[in-house]
């Protein structure tokens, strides 16, 4: 983790390299929100929000720190979650609960934010019944974006809570240890945000928004590359390896926001 976000700081800053990216762009209006109503807003049990995205009719991917209760470490009841899909200004085109979850299996809320953590920072929903809409159309997954790459991200976000945000080009800084390091526009709410790629004017999703972070000062979004971490959720979730109620070990607990890593990097969940 050191050598990473030394490399990272020498490497890219204070190089300009999010000085192209596009700005926000609300989706609050069904003509500006065209295509992306597979992005949903997820409940969670009246504790908060976050930011899911439809990748099979009964499927969504999200981050899977967003089933934890921030305060207790425990794990929230998934009956209690519940997406809202192209959820904008207090109506949705789909609503359903969630039926079961599946977490990484190496993943643990309560660890120090590392790379660790955020390369395993990613869940499954299944949903109580399959979404049937026709302008709710899951979206296919990519392999990972290499370094440089432009990419986007669909995000709900304390700020924009009834209605999600779109910024179509961002940058790829930095892949390593399994983690990218975003320039994307990210905050609270926007935990599981689908990170897009869009060679082929195709949206293809590539990683969720796991934390923000920041390097000298320096924001950037911080995602799990998606290739093997979601084959293997795929498997553990036609097994039946669902989750339970009951905490993991934890392990060393910090505040959010708090918390510093030995390279000044400074770490929080958003």
């Amino acid at each position: 983790m050191r050598s990473f976000f030394i490399c990272l700081a020498l490497a890219l800053f204070p190089q300009s390299a999010g000085a192209q990216d596009t700005k926000l762009r609300s989706l609050d209006t069904s003509d500006a929100g065209q295509g992306w109503d597979a992005v949903g807003r997820l409940d969670i049990g009246g504790a908060g929000f976050c930011t899911g995205s439809l990748i099979a009719p009964d499927i969504v991917l999200t981050a899977a720190h967003c089933l934890y209760d921030k305060k207790s470490g425990a794990p929230i009841r998934v009956e209690s979650i519940e997406f809202l899909a192209g959820w904008r200004n207090g109506r949705a085109s789909a609503y359903r609960y969630v039926r079961e979850a599946v977490v990484h299996p190496d993943y643990v809320y309560n660890a120090e934010v590392t790379a660790d953590r955020v390369r395993n920072d990613l869940a499954l929903l299944r949903l109580q019944r399959p979404i049937q809409n026709t302008t709710v159309v899951p979206f296919e997954t990519a392999e990972r974006p290499r370094k440089g790459a432009r990419v986007g991200v669909v995000s709900y976000a304390k700020d924009r809570a009834e209605a999600p945000s779109l910024q179509k080009v961002c940058d790829v800084m930095g892949r390593q240890q399994g983690v990218l390091v975003m320039s994307c526009d990210v905050d609270f709410g926007s935990s599981g945000a689908p990170v897009f790629t869009f060679e082929g004017n195709m949206p293809r999703i590539v990683s969720v928004v796991s934390a923000k972070a920041e390097v000298e000062g320096t924001r950037v979004a911080l995602g799990t590359q998606l290739d093997q971490p979601l084959s293997l959720l795929h498997r553990e979730l036609a097994a039946g390896n669902v989750m339970s109620t009951q905490p993991k070990t934890t392990i060393s607990r910090i505040s959010v926001g708090s918390a510093r890593n030995n390279t000044g990097a400074k770490f929080v969940r958003p």
